[in-house]
């Protein structure tokens, strides 16, 4: 059936994500070559300006690839055949580390607790105390199958006690839920640009520590394109090693410019408000959240489906509204919807995800309290907005009584 052209679309997924007209723009310039001094300068900014959204000092390498590229290349740098290593996994984005690790000849302590629940420290640090010779562990932040936030911080705590490289999927986290590379001593974090980064797929991010770039070099062979230490290498002298997705790079300038100008903690902030919005919408409706979220889960809220409609039909019910958003995957098809909220996402579109599940809803069946959902969610809003004004007041009447 061809689309109403006068339907207006909404990206409600969890990547890629909505990108910002401005971006948009950037991207249409006209093409530079990556080896002209134009470039030269837009390539360093950018390198420059990343390490402060992973809250790192480390050098941030940049790839022509999706997120999963940048998870290749933890995988391809810091595993040799052989080699008895942890993978955790709570959602089919963790399984992609176990897939990963197999691929390049692993030996595996799997630890896999079950989609929708919590990475558990406490088992980490069980099976990290039984293998002994594990040498490097592989986690998630943000499981955007499932919409659960990982404690990546007592992970690393754990991963440090036991003296193992820990590398995090920050793919869909990265910009979106808290996370704080250096403090927590996480040794390598990847993330994409098509999530919070707000820019098309296509470039990935490995930000590695000095220890873990050292520990890859020592273990030569089994990577080429991938390789952490051409890469940094060739970085630190204002270059990249291969040719560079030069649009990509020109809206990233921009996107990067934007969270610098709105503040790493503001934009962690209207996530938090986003999801938390989100959930008591959901709550409103009579709808459960999948699995075990917690307030930390402020990339992507997981609906558990009532059983009295036919779930595989609600993602599609939606698109005729003109909101495409993500169903289940595997075996949670057609029994959760995921409405996310990471990166150009503000608080009209929270409303129109939860005001078109009612209406998808209402016409497969269900009894609906229209307007129920989003009514919650401006209440949230509203008191949110009457809060910052609150505190928006006191800061200035402090200024005065200094003045």
């Amino acid at each position: 059936m061809t689309p109403n052209p006068f339907t207006k679309q909404y990206l409600m997924t969890a990547g890629p994500t909505p990108v910002p007209p401005a971006v948009s723009q950037a991207m249409a310039a006209p093409m530079l070559y990556h080896r002209a001094p134009a470039f030269d300068e837009l390539y360093e900014r950018v390198l420059g300006r990343l390490p402060s959204v992973f809250r790192t000092s480390n050098d941030v390498l940049a790839f022509a690839s999706s997120g999963s590229g940048a998870m290749e290349s933890a995988v391809a740098n810091l595993v040799r055949p052989g080699d008895r290593v942890l993978a955790c996994a709570a959602g089919k984005f963790g399984e992609r580390w176990i897939g990963l690790c197999e691929a390049y000849g692993a030996e595996l302590v799997r630890y896999e607790p079950g989609w929708g629940e919590r990475l558990d420290p406490g088992e980490i640090e069980r099976l990290l105390a039984e293998n002994g010779d594990v040498k490097v562990a592989f986690a998630t932040l943000s499981e955007t199958s499932t919409g659960i936030v990982h404690d990546v911080q007592a992970i690393a705590e754990v991963a440090a006690r036991h003296d193992v490289i820990l590398a995090v999927d920050a793919v869909s986290g990265l910009g979106a839920a808290e996370l704080r590379q250096d403090e927590w001593g996480i040794d390598v974090v990847l993330a994409g640009s098509q999530k919070a980064l707000m820019c098309p797929p296509g470039l990935a991010f490995a930000s590695v520590s000095e220890r873990a770039l050292e520990y890859a070099g020592s273990r030569g062979g089994g990577r080429y394109y991938f390789d952490w230490g051409r890469t940094a290498s060739s970085q630190r002298k204002g270059t990249s090693p291969f040719t560079p997705a030069v649009s990509l790079f020109l809206g990233l300038d921009i996107a990067l410019e934007m969270i610098e100008a709105e503040g790493l903690d503001d934009v962690m902030a209207r996530h938090r408000l986003l999801a938390r919005a989100t959930r008591a919408g959901v709550a409103a409706m009579g709808l459960e959240l999948f699995g075990d979220p917690d307030e930390r889960s402020t990339v992507v809220t997981a609906i558990e489906l009532p059983e009295e409609v036919d779930g595989g039909k609600v993602p599609g019910g939606l698109r005729r509204l003109g909101i495409t958003a993500n169903g289940g995957q595997d075996h949670l098809k057609g029994r959760i919807l995921r409405i996310a909220h990471c990166g150009y996402f503000g608080a009209f579109d929270i409303l129109t995800s939860l005001s078109g599940l009612e209406m998808v809803l209402h016409q497969l069946g269900r009894e609906v309290d229209h307007g129920a959902g989003a009514g919650a969610a401006q209440r949230v809003f509203v008191e949110s907005a009457g809060a910052d004004s609150i505190a928006s007041s006191h800061r200035e009447h402090r200024g005065k009584v200094a003045l």
